[in-house]
């Protein structure tokens, strides 16, 4: 792949808005770029060599290999893999699943800690990004022993249509890329109170979805939350 192709993949990622163009053209030279078709395996622990990923388009779930359990959801601009840094033990057991097809590159972990060490805005963003991941999961924690199952999967609901849909004048849509169980997995309930949850939720007129989109009324929203 071309050096200025690259260049363009990374262009979009908010981690490297502080590097000039001659560090970006530089940072190229070490990745790999794939297509990786709806519902293909990313390798992330089992590699022989570790690697930080880039999602230029599309959106992946991150999932415990060992325990077939979603921990988080990425959408495009992200990177996803960081673990292989910063805990090295448990980056083994992590596997990405492609919820839609996907644009990816990627630069081993080793190549990566050295320009970290070289560009210092790089080491900040990434520990960033690996900080609000352990607040998320924090909080997924504190919301397990504070509030109930409909709310921590309507309150989920809502965030994820707001992070990964787009909104008109009078919704906000975003693809309905999980599954009851991914849902159930990343609230700790179960499938059939998400079930429940959400068709009450739809009987309320708060969200709409069917197999392709889910969306929630602004207005209707506004009014459930005051």
């Amino acid at each position: 792949m071309k050096a200025i192709t690259k260049y363009w993949f990374l262009e979009g990622f908010s981690l490297f808005k502080k590097l000039g163009m001659p560090s970006m053209m530089k940072l190229c030279d070490f990745l790999e770029m794939d297509h990786v078709d709806k519902g293909s395996i990313i390798e992330i622990g089992a590699r022989d060599r570790k690697c930080i990923f880039f999602l230029k388009n599309g959106s992946v779930k991150i999932m415990d290999s060992d325990s077939d359990i979603v921990k988080y959801v990425v959408k495009k601009g992200n990177i996803f893999g960081e673990l292989s840094i910063y805990d090295k033990d448990s980056s083994s057991k992590e596997v990405a699943i492609a919820l839609e097809d996907v644009v990816i590159c990627y630069i081993e972990s080793d190549m990566m800690e050295d320009l970290m060490e070289e560009y210092k805005s790089l080491k900040n963003g990434l520990l960033k990004i690996y900080g609000l991941r352990i607040r998320k999961l924090e909080t997924r924690l504190q919301d397990l022993l504070y509030k109930d199952s409909k709310t921590r999967i309507s309150e989920f609901i809502k965030a994820y249509i707001e992070e990964f849909g787009e909104s008109n004048k009078e919704r906000v849509i975003a693809k309905n890329l999980l599954s009851h169980k991914d849902i159930a997995n990343l609230t700790n309930t179960s499938r059939q109170t998400v079930n429940n949850v959400l068709s009450t939720m739809r009987k309320d007129n708060v969200i709409d979805y069917d197999s392709k989109f889910i969306s929630y009324s602004l207005t209707t929203l506004n009014t459930n939350t005051k």
